[in-house]
C-alpha cells in the first residue's frame, strides 16, 4: 500500500520520525563531494550520509579505518555546500570517539562547526553509550549504527552477516532500544537477517535505516558509487545497481582519448 508523501522543503531529524510514524519510507545515499551531493539532493533523497566509506571509494583503502577526522570534515563541508533539502549525517571516523567520551564530543563539535553537517553517526551499542550521551548532551543529533560495523572489521574478521546467533541478536535489539532511550534520532542496521531487522524496527519508535537488512525497516541506504555501478568489483546480495556507469564512463573516456588522437576533437565548432 502506497503512502502519500508529505512535501518537506527541508528534512530534519523530526521529519524522519514523522516519516516513520506515517509509514513513509526514508531514502538515504552517500555522497562525498559537492557535485555528487548536488545531484543526490536535487533528485529528492531524504538523507545524505557522508560516510567513512570515502576511505574505500574515494581514497582506495581496503577498510574504513585509515580516514581521518580532518578528511571527513573536508568531504562533509563539500557536501553541505551543495545541499538545500536533505539532512546531512556525517560519520565519526575510527579513533575519534571510541576511547574517551570527551574526545567523542570534541570530534563531533569539530564536524558540526567546521563542516556545517546536521548530525553525526557512530558505530556501536552499549560499549560507546557514554560517548553518545556526551554528544547528545551538547545538543548534537546522533544516528546509531548496529549489526555489521565496518570500523570493527579486524575484530569480526569478516564482512559476513551479523547477529545470526540468538545471543548476538538479543544484544542487538537491546542496543537499539538503548540508543532510542538515550536520545538517538535513528539507527542504521547493516547486514543482519531481515526478520531480526523487522523486530528491531517494530520495537523502537525512531527510524531504522537498513543496508542489507531487508525491506521491513523504515528506510534504505546504499553507497552511491555501488548503486550507480561505478564500482564493478563489489556485488553483495543487498546491492541493486541502477546504472552501469563503469561501462558507460569507460566507453566515453575511451572515445574522448581516441578523438584527441585522431584530431577529431576539437572540431571547428568547438573552437574560438
Amino acid at each position: 500500500m502506497s503512502v502519500a508523501k508529505k512535501d518537506y522543503k527541508r528534512i530534519t531529524t523530526k521529519s524522519l520520525i514523522e516519516m516513520k510514524s506515517n509509514g513513509e519510507k526514508i531514502s538515504m545515499l552517500t555522497a562525498y563531494d559537492y557535485t555528487m551531493a548536488k545531484i543526490v539532493d536535487t533528485a529528492g533523497v531524504d538523507v545524505i550520509l557522508v560516510g567513512d566509506s570515502a576511505s574505500n571509494v574515494m581514497a582506495g583503502h581496503e577498510t574504513t579505518l585509515p580516514i581521518t577526522l580532518d578528511q571527513m570534515i573536508y568531504h562533509a563541508s563539500s557536501v553541505v555546500r551543495a545541499v538545500e533539502r536533505a539532512l546531512v549525517v556525517v560519520d565519526l571516523p575510527f579513533g575519534s570517539y571510541q576511547s574517551d567520551p570527551k574526545e567523542a564530543l570534541r570530534s563531533s563539535i569539530r564536524i558540526m562547526k567546521e563542516s556545517g553537517g546536521h548530525a553525526v553517526k557512530l558505530e556501536g551499542g552499549k560499549e560507546i553509550k557514554e560517548s553518545i550521551k556526551k554528544i547528545l548532551h551538547a545538543g548534537i543529533p546522533v544516528m546509531g549504527h548496529l549489526g555489521l560495523t565496518p570500523q570493527s572489521i579486524y575484530k569480526f574478521g569478516t564482512y559476513s552477516v551479523r547477529a545470526k546467533e540468538e545471543e548476538e541478536a538479543e544484544k542487538l535489539i537491546e542496543d537499539a532500544q538503548m540508543l532510542e532511550k538515550i536520545g538517538c534520532f535513528a539507527v542504521v542496521l547493516e547486514k543482519i537477517p531481515a526478520d531480526l531487522a523487522k523486530k528491531v524496527a517494530d520495537s523502537i519508535s525512531i527510524p531504522v535505516i537498513g543496508i542489507g537488512a531487508g525491506g521491513a525497516v523504515d528506510g534504505q541506504v546504499l553507497v552511491i558509487h555501488d548503486m550507480l555501478g561505478m564500482n564493478n568489483e563489489f556485488s553483495p546480495r543487498f546491492l541493486r545497481r541502477y546504472l552501469n556507469l563503469y561501462e558507460e564512463m569507460t566507453k566515453a573516456i575511451g572515445q574522448y582519448a581516441a578523438d584527441v588522437k585522431s584530431s577529431d576533437f576539437p572540431n571547428e565548432k568547438e573552437q574560438y
